[in-house]
């Protein structure tokens, strides 16, 4: 199957390539497409050096599917032209994601609402991604009525730049460019993404609406703390669940222990809990420290853990690009020289 990956050279776009070979996805060709500025660099897939061409030639040779990290503005602008040559994109950005129109897609979740008409879907938020895929066993067996969240982010979720500040900071260099306004290294900001007039930022409310897109359901109620830390691993999040039943701690540890997708890792007495450093390099959601909440009746409290860029970005468009071929959604008919 041809396929595309748009932004092929970022950070995320690089994981998606890894992911691609990890996953041994059947690619008969692929076609890395960047901004204008790397159209001629090479990127390497399977050992082999592959040369990035611009979005119009990519359009040109007609890849079954194109997943998109290459940023909101350029999605809009774009993936509306692969779209058109009817090709199937799956898209990294905030660009569609509340769009009334487009799939919000998590794969353990709702793939089976895609169809063949969809010609872009949305990848969600990284930070939701690795909670609802948690959250969907249970809400489907005790009914989710409220979710308080607090998130500790890795650099990674900021980009490349982010994570060149975290070093040069960590070993006293002061001529690199400054992404976040304050310094990150030893330090913890209680801000992601932009603030919004309702004093949550952008970041907080993603996780507030695309979980009630997800999972198909506006009566759960969500609020979100964002935070960043120095981290690279992964993204870590403080989870409290208030459901409208009760339940059985033992059952509800089972229900995670057996959800697609999740490992759980709560051992306490041995030290043992989903950590960054250990999801580190790993598409699963990691949940541990699950005990229930002594101040309020029916509510569990969770330490959900995944890597940002795998399960949170890359491993969720690529799974979407395997459920798309698994089930003919897509041209699975080798590009033809």
């Amino acid at each position: 199957m041809k396929i595309a990956v748009v932004g092929a050279t970022g950070l995320v776009g690089g994981e998606i390539l890894k992911v691609l070979e990890e996953r041994n996805f059947p690619v008969s060709e692929l076609i890395p497409v960047a901004s204008e500025r790397s159209v001629g660099k090479q990127v390497l897939f399977k050992g082999k050096p592959h040369t990035v061409v611009s979005f119009e030639d990519a359009i040109a040779t007609k890849p079954a599917v194109a997943i998109f990290s290459a940023g909101g503005s350029t999605s809009l602008a774009i993936a509306p032209k692969f779209a058109e040559a009817g090709i199937t994109v799956v898209d990294n950005s905030s660009a569609w994601r509340m769009d009334p129109t487009k799939k919000l897609v998590v794969p353990e979740i709702n793939a089976d609402t895609l169809t063949p008409e969809d010609k872009i879907i949305a990848n969600p938020n990284c930070s939701t991604i690795q909670m609802v895929v948690a959250l969907k066993p249970l809400h489907d067996r005790y009914k989710i009525k409220r979710v308080v969240v607090s998130t500790y982010q890795s650099v990674t979720g900021t980009g490349k730049a982010a994570v060149d500040q975290l070093f040069a900071e960590r070993e006293g260099k002061a001529d690199v460019p400054k992404v976040y306004p304050h310094p990150i290294d030893l330090n913890v900001l209680p801000h992601i993404d932009v603030f919004l007039d309702n004093g949550y930022t952008k970041e907080e409310m993603k996780m507030v609406n695309e979980t009630k897109k997800i999972m198909g359901d506006d009566s759960i109620q969500v609020t979100a703390t964002t935070v960043r830390i120095p981290t690279i691993g992964g993204h870590s999040e403080a989870v409290n669940v208030e459901f409208e039943n009760e339940f059985d701690l033992s059952e509800l540890v089972n229900l995670l222990s057996t959800a697609e997708g999740v490992i759980v890792q709560d051992n306490p007495k041995q030290f043992e809990y989903p950590m960054p450093l250990t999801a580190h390099g790993k598409d699963e959601v990691f949940v541990g420290r699950i005990r229930r909440d002594e101040s309020q009746s029916k509510t569990v409290n969770m330490w959900i853990v995944a890597d940002n860029l795998r399960k949170g970005a890359a491993t969720n468009a690529v799974q979407i690009a395997e459920y798309l071929m698994r089930h003919e959604l897509v041209d699975v008919t080798p590009a033809v020289a």
